[in-house]
């Protein structure tokens, strides 16, 4: 699972992220800001912020969703800075910087655990961990944050295993209900949380139109006419596996389905292809067959967007694939000018396909 991206080749961080109530460059109001070149970073009290252990009730806004105290500020000024919830992987601070570069300020809300510790610190940041929905409302009601984006690699968590504060405690049945289903429902319904709580929620690429695929071939290569007919397979394939809000990639050779990504994501759909090709159980020689990606019909498109990098490059390549397929401006492109190289020099193509719920909808 992701949270507005997939994971692109990469898991939790081995920087770890700063203990609980610890950061550089922390203010008495939590926020950890960029700390000028030539000075030394202030240390924040233990408690920088408020966040205390175990979820107090001083952690979340006193009615947080439920259209009382606590709700985001429904007069937000163009300036207002965007909200970046942010796990595992580059992608977030490539749509940070992007909003950057448009004149936005963005607060980066870091998953503990998950995002890049020593990435993050180049931006303004809480840090949060899974479950602290009322630490969140709190710190971005007080930066005057409106509109969140999520987005970044996450492993879907044992409900069990979250550490809920006071402020998702309220929320529990909701919690519990988004539970019992897919990636999809899961994060429709995290979604609805924070929609209740009056915040508006964007997808990556509408904030970062530019980090998405591009229609046609990225790099030297281009699919051959034997592939062509594997990349519509698959295509169809995914399209079909919607209604069971399953996987978003699949695996296809000689119009044989040679495999279909479910709760393990894509790297390990594609690492059981390479094990399978060293076992002898594929028939169709390397430089065969297609990795195809594509959104689930009618998902949510503000959450879990699929998404390639340099590592699903690799890992294509090591299973002897001929490229890679994707729906082009609904497919995070992490770090392109690795992923391009990476293909060249793999031999791999790479191509964006027009999107068809684009289609369907000019229709």
């Amino acid at each position: 699972m992701a949270i507005g991206a997939r994971s692109c080749g990469r898991g939790p961080p081995e920087t770890p992220s700063p203990p609980l109530g610890e950061g550089r460059g922390g203010g008495a109001d939590g926020l950890v800001r960029k700390v000028p070149a030539g000075t030394t970073p202030t240390d924040p009290s233990p408690q920088a912020g408020g966040e205390q252990k175990g979820g107090a009730a001083s952690d979340c806004p006193a009615h947080a969703g439920d259209g009382r105290e606590g709700r985001a500020p429904t007069d937000t000024p163009a300036s207002a800075p965007l909200a970046v919830i942010c796990g595992a992987g580059t992608v977030p601070f490539a749509v940070a910087d992007a909003v950057e570069r448009r004149g936005q300020r963005v607060v980066l809300f870091a998953l503990r655990g998950w995002a890049d510790a020593a990435a993050v610190e180049a931006y303004p940041h809480h840090w949060i961990s899974l479950g602290q929905f009322g630490r969140f409302c709190r710190l971005a009601h007080r930066e005057r944050c409106r509109d969140i984006v999520l987005v970044g690699g996450l492993v879907r968590p044992p409900i069990l295993r979250l550490r809920l504060d006071w402020g998702a405690l309220k929320q529990l049945p909701v919690i519990i209900r988004s539970f019992r289903g897919g990636d999809d429902h899961l994060l429709s319904g995290i979604g609805r949380m924070f929609e209740g709580a009056g915040f508006r929620l964007l997808g990556a690429h509408e904030v970062a139109p530019e980090i998405t695929a591009p229609p046609g071939p990225l790099g030297r290569f281009k699919p051959s006419a034997a592939v062509e007919d594997d990349i519509g397979r698959g295509f169809a394939l995914l399209n079909a596996m919607s209604a069971f809000d399953v996987g978003q990639a699949a695996v296809i050779a000689g119009r044989r389905v040679l495999a279909v990504e479910a709760a393990e994501g894509t790297d390990a759909m594609l690492d059981r292809v390479t094990a399978m090709r060293a076992e002898g159980r594929i028939a169709p020689a390397r430089g065969a067959g297609v990795l195809v990606k594509a959104p689930k019909r009618r998902q949510d498109r503000r959450f879990d967007l699929p998404s390639i990098g340099p590592g699903t490059v690799t890992r294509a390549a090591q299973a002897g694939l001929a490229g890679i397929a994707i729906v082009a401006g609904a497919t995070i492109v992490a770090e392109p000018q690795r992923l391009i190289e990476a293909a060249d020099s793999a031999g791999l193509f790479v191509v964006g396909r027009p999107d068809p719920e684009s289609a369907a909808g000019a229709a």
